[in-house]
This record gives structure tokens, sequence and C-alpha cells, in this order.
């Protein structure tokens, strides 16, 4: 029988009774939902028996270390969950939904309080490390942003030589939207090329098949040249229809996949359509078979890949990395007109420190400015769960159904004998929604289609950055000529970002590049195209200024431990709440940094998060997703402190 230790603060709620910190409490049994367990205090004091309903309530974070070894390890106060044990270089156990980390570093790491999948094989401890700014540098290439997009601008302009390239990261690498993300690497584009091509005509939609082919062909090639094992390999995509056999919306979208399929083969994608499609391992009662089969697609590990890709770089002399350095500012300097006289540009960081470089890139996946590109587009977040299934249980593809929030799906390795089934969708616009509804119907959904799934262990969401006219933002910035973006991922962040390798290192090389003007910032006819839809999502969000006159809670009161809310009584500017697990108030100003708008609070993440650009916001205030540089204003010492454990502690 397995012997378990937890701390009475992470079971304070499941017992319904106020204990002392940190007392030290053994679970005798497994902890599964519907076993019974035994509990008892470090001096073997009955103290509880009790039936486990849900894994979610209260334990949540047991270790799987023995008692000894726990008492031991003195380099935690809590080493229970996987979020907080980064001991060890590979995960061994599987964290529990619905669990978020209480690490006040854990902001850091990511930015949501829960950890994806991608920690299962590589914990935060294994992503490789580096230190922060400390002094004045110049560089050819400074790049801001250490995800997909920055990490591939630097391998691609270090591969090539010949020019410094100093990265920058505000938090950790790999810590934002790209160490979040599903994994899908495909140019079976989301958006669907018959409309691609009514914003960009064919040639612009045979170049965005082109590109996001090479994309993902590119990164196996580096994982093979580098020789990083990151589960890189081809398999089809699937698209079917949202609805069932026998509704007549079926037929209707099977015919718009057909009529799809037939178009993108003109493309030169592999596509096929078979009305007779059904998925391997899809044998539960909704049968919504036939689709479109783009073959020759792949997947992987992402920060794996990118972890690999660092290991490298690492090692390059010409190439240096410097994380929790946050950019406040990124200027153009001097003047250059006509081929007389020169500009360079100026990275200003929070500690004051200064980058001198010939060309910046923001790879931050919303730049650093108010508005201009950030008008052309819309933010998202989408939710994702990854459930337990025997392997090969499940057609190892890519999946997506044709929802407009659609789901989307795909196989990553949990041990020797399951797979994780990763369910993704559910989108809505940042801030305008309730978060935590989202996991449940995914895995509704998931458990009506593969009744062979087993336990949810992963939970998380993202944030997608959609642009009006479906393609990403690459190259040089609107007004700019050595400050160049990436922006606007469209749910395909990935061939996105390494994409922006190649256009961004072409353009500062001076290579002509035939795909640089579909993905311009600086493009004009697509977006024009766009007017309508781009001034319908301005006005939308531009109603979430009413929250300037709603509150969230009416008392302080009204908020249980690890949670927030803001409250606003209507005589002083609105405040952003958060209360501890252990009850402690903390207040932020609940007005976001970049244009004012009032935050909500995220249940599933606990964070603040902007309804207007869709900035966010920690728990601790500090940000963890622009366009906003600054976080939020401490309003009290309980705040300043907290925010300052992050902060300073970084």
């Amino acid at each position: 029988m397995a012997l378990y230790t937890v701390f009475s603060r992470n079971i304070r709620s499941f017992f319904g009774r106020q204990t002392s910190a940190l007392t030290p409490l053994r679970v005798v049994g497994a902890a599964r939902s519907g076993d019974v367990i035994r509990i008892q205090s470090a001096a073997s004091s009955p103290l509880f028996n009790g039936r486990l309903q849900t894994a979610k309530r209260g334990i949540s974070q047991l270790s799987q270390k023995p008692m000894e070894k726990l008492s031991q390890d003195n380099r935690s106060r809590f080493p229970l969950s996987l979020s907080q044990s980064r001991q060890a270089s590979t995960a061994t156990s599987s964290s529990t939904a619905n669990m978020g980390s209480t690490d006040p570093q854990h902001t850091y790491h990511t930015s949501g309080t829960q950890d994806p999948v991608w920690v299962h094989k590589l914990p935060f401890s294994s992503i490789p490390q580096f230190p922060a700014l400390d002094r004045d540098i110049e560089a050819d290439v400074c790049i801001i942003g250490a995800g997909i997009a920055g990490i591939s601008t630097a391998y691609e302009l270090i591969r090539r030589g010949g020019k410094k390239v100093a990265l920058l990261e505000a938090r950790d690498v790999l810590s934002g939207e790209t160490g979040r993300t599903s994994g899908h690497l495909t140019n079976d584009l989301d958006d669907g090329y018959l409309e691609i091509a009514k914003k960009h005509g064919d040639a612009g939609a045979k170049h965005a098949a082109e590109s996001h082919a090479w994309a993902r062909d590119r990164i196996g090639e580096i994982a093979k040249e580098l020789g990083i094992d990151c589960e890189y390999r081809r398999l089809p995509a699937y698209d079917v229809s949202q609805y069932s056999v026998g509704d007549p919306k079926h037929e209707e979208e099977l015919k718009e996949l057909q009529d799809e399929a037939e178009y993108q083969k003109k493309l030169g994608i592999e596509t096929r359509f078979d009305e007779n499609l059904k998925v391997e391992g899809w044998t539960g009662p909704i049968d919504q078979r036939g689709g479109l089969i783009a073959d020759n697609q792949a997947t992987f590990h992402p920060t794996k890949y990118l972890a690999g890709v660092l290991d490298w770089l690492k090692q390059q002399p010409d190439f240096s990395c410097y994380t929790r350095t946050r950019v406040m500012s990124v200027d153009e300097k001097g003047i250059e007109l006509l081929g007389l006289g020169h500009k360079s540009v100026a990275v200003t960081t929070e500690s004051g420190h200064t980058v001198k470089a010939e060309n910046a890139v923001e790879a931050t996946c919303v730049p650093l400015q108010k508005l201009s590109v950030i008008t052309q587009l819309e933010f998202y977040r989408s939710y994702c769960i990854a459930v337990k299934v025997p392997r090969g249980s499940v057609e190892d593809c890519l999946l997506y159904d044709n929802a407009e929030e659609y789901k989307y799906v795909r196989l990553t390795a949990c041990d020797e004998k399951n797979d994780y089934l990763v369910v993704g969708g559910c989108d809505h616009k940042v801030g305008q929604e309730e978060t935590t509804p989202r996991f449940a119907e995914l895995e509704k959904w998931t458990r009506e289609r593969f009744p062979q799934a087993g336990k949810v262990d992963y939970q998380w969401s993202g944030q997608i950055f959609e642009p009006v006219d479906f393609m990403a933002f690459i190259g040089k910035n609107q007004g700019c000529q050595k400050i160049y973006i990436v922006t606007g991922d469209s749910g395909d962040g990935l061939t996105h970002g390494v994409l922006a390798g190649k256009l961004i290192a072409d353009e500062i090389d001076d290579i002509p590049n035939e795909w640089a003007s579909l993905y311009s910032p600086k493009r004009l006819g697509s977006i024009i195209k766009s007017l309508p839809s781009m001034v319908a999502h301005d006005l939308q969000i531009n109603t979430q200024y009413k929250r300037f006159l709603q509150s969230d809670i009416t008392d302080i009161e009204d908020l249980v431990p690890g949670s927030g809310g803001v409250l606003n009584k209507g005589v002083s500017k609105p405040l952003a709440i958060y209360k501890d697990e252990n009850g402690k108030v903390h207040k932020y100003s609940a007005l976001c940094p970049h244009m004012k708008g009032v935050v909500c609070w995220n249940h599933a993440e606990k964070s603040f998060d902007c309804p207007v650009h869709g900035s966010r916001f920690s728990k601790e205030g500090v940000c963890v997703i622009g366009p906003a540089k600054a976080n939020l204003n401490p309003e009290d010492e309980q705040g300043k402190t907290q925010q300052e454990e992050v902060v300073v502690g970084a």
C-alpha cells in the first residue's frame, strides 16, 4: 500500500476546518477517486476516515515520495505537486487537474496557475536557464520574447552567421503561449483556404499553404539535424462536421469540407475527401463520420523541441540570452533617408539597462505599443485537457471539427502503457466569459466520443491572437524601418512562429522572399476588405469599458480563499482583489496599464484579464501577456508585498 504525505494547509477546505499551517499528515492508501483513504497525523493519531469523492477536493497535491525522503527534502516547503517539485529532470508522475500552483515564482515559469501537459515529460527545471541582463550591451539584432517565434528567429540568424544576437525574455524562456500550445503542425489552416482566398486571392492562399508547409517541415529538419528527441512525426489531419449523421447540417458541412478539399488540392496540399472517414478509436455513440483528410501533417512536443534548439544556441559565441528582463520600450534612433544617415534601435529594460542594436524583433505575441496593428487583432482564450487513453486505442492523427469554436485533438506520450489524448477548444474572447465550465465541456465532449478515456491529468488554457484577415503580421512594424514584429498567430502560432524566423532573417539580410507581402504588417488590401469585421470588433471591445460601472463582488467577504474579483464601489477607482489561500487580502488597481480597461478575474488560471486588448496579469498583478508592459499597481501593503515576492524574488 502506497504511503503519501500531505500538509494540512493544502487540505483545509477538504476537512472543512482550520488547521495549523504545515502540520504534516500521512495518507495511507491510494489516492484515486472513490478510494477509501485513512489520514493520520505525523504522530500517528487518528484524524479522519472518509471516502474521496473527487480528485480535485484537496488530495490532488499528493507526493509519491516515501515519507522519510520527504522529511529530508528541505529544498521546498511544499514538495507536493509537479509544478512545485521541479528537482527531478524528468517528471515521473502526472499532476492532477484543477489544482493551481501556489508558488510565487510559478508566474515566471508559465502564464497560468494550471500547468500544461508538456511538463509531464519536461518539467520547468529541465528548461535551459539564463541570467538577467545586468549591464548595457550591444548586438546586431535584439529579439524580445523567448517563445517559438523569438527562438526560431535567433536560430535562423545564428545559423547563417555574421550577426550577434541578443534574446530577451521578461520571465523564463518558454513561459508564454508557446509553452501552453497543443502542438499541432499543419498547413490545413483553421480559417480555411476558401475564406483566405476571399481576402488574399488565389496567389495569397497558395503562398499561405506553401509557407506553413515549409514551417511544418522545418521543425522536423532542425530536430533531425540537432538530434532533438521531441516526438516529431508525420500523420494525417482530419476535418469533420460538428454535427451527427442524420442532422441536415451534417450534410451541409460535409459539402463545405468537400469544396475545401478540392480547393486545397489545387493549392498543392495533399488533401482528399472521404464521406466514410471514421477515426479509429472513436467508438462513442455520436457519429460524425465523413470529412477532409490532409495527409503528411505533423506534431511534436513543443517545449522539448525548443529546449533542444536553445541548448544548441547556448553553445554559439554570437548568441546571448537574458531572462527575467522585462522590456519597457523599443525605439528607433537617428535619421535614415534616401540612403543617407543611419538608424539604430535602443531597447530599454525595466531595470534601466539598454541594448543598442541595428535591428529589433518584438516576438512578444502582441507588440509593445498602444494601438496600430493591435486594432487588427481579436483576443481569445482557448482550453485544453489531457486525458489518459490506453496506448494504441486511438488513431494517431490530428482531428478538428467544423464548429466556430472548434475542438482539436492529438496524442502525446504519457508512459509505457498510455498516451495522453489532448483535446482543446471552447474558445471565447479574453475576459468576457466565465472560464471554468470550459474544462467540463471538453471532458464531456471527449468521453462521448472516446469512452476509453481515463482520468484528466492536466487542464490548462492559452491565448490566441486572431488577425482580421487570417494571416499573421510578420515583418517591419508599421511606421518603422528597424523594428520587426510577430503577432496574430490565428491559432497556428507554431508554424507562424517558425515561419517568422525565415521571413525576418531574410528581410534583415535583404533576401527577397515571395511570401513576405502576404504577412507584411504594412499590407492594406486584405485589411480594407476586413474593415466591416474590424469595426464591429472595435465597437464590441469598447463596450467593455462599461466595467467602470460594474462590480464583480459587493464585499471582500464575498471572496473565498484562493479567488479574486473586482470591487467597484463607484466612489473611487475599481480595485482588483485577491484573497490568498490563507485568507489574506491583496489589493491592486483594476485598471489595465495599456488602455485603462477594467480587468476581470479568470477563475481557471487565477489571473486578472483585460477584456479590451487581452492583457493578462497574475494573481500578484504581474503582467504575463501584453500589450501591457507594466504590472497592476498595488493598492495596499499586502498587495505590494505579494508582488515584490514575485518581482524581487526573480
